[in-house]
């Protein structure tokens, strides 16, 4: 997925468009080397381990059981896909929702 993901940061570097990571792997340190390893540039939020005060994390008040989980949100807030995405699906539907933002 990584691949994927940092060809679509590239892709839409001058579009409304933020890919944000949310993560709970249980090491800082651990997760910081990843990150670095695999060119990591996003934003990414470290919420601690799976099921880990589940009512309190992220991944516990979305109800998120399977990593990865993906949310594509519109620009108006609404989750519009919720799931297992391709790369390629996961890209065509960004490139869709950015066609559909009023120009201003």
């Amino acid at each position: 997925m990584l691949p994927g993901e940092r060809e679509l940061v590239k892709a839409m570097k001058d579009k409304p468009f933020v890919l944000l990571g949310i993560n709970s792997d249980s090491g800082r340190s651990g997760l910081k080397k990843k990150f670095e390893k695999n060119h990591v540039t996003w934003p990414n939020i470290i919420e601690g381990r799976p099921g880990e005060k589940a009512a309190l994390t992220i991944s516990g008040q979305w109800n998120i059981h399977v990593y990865p989980t993906l949310f594509l949100i519109d620009h108006e807030g609404r989750i519009i896909e919720r799931g297992h995405l391709s790369e390629w699906q996961l890209k065509d539907m960004v490139k869709k929702q950015i066609a559909k933002i009023p120009k201003s």
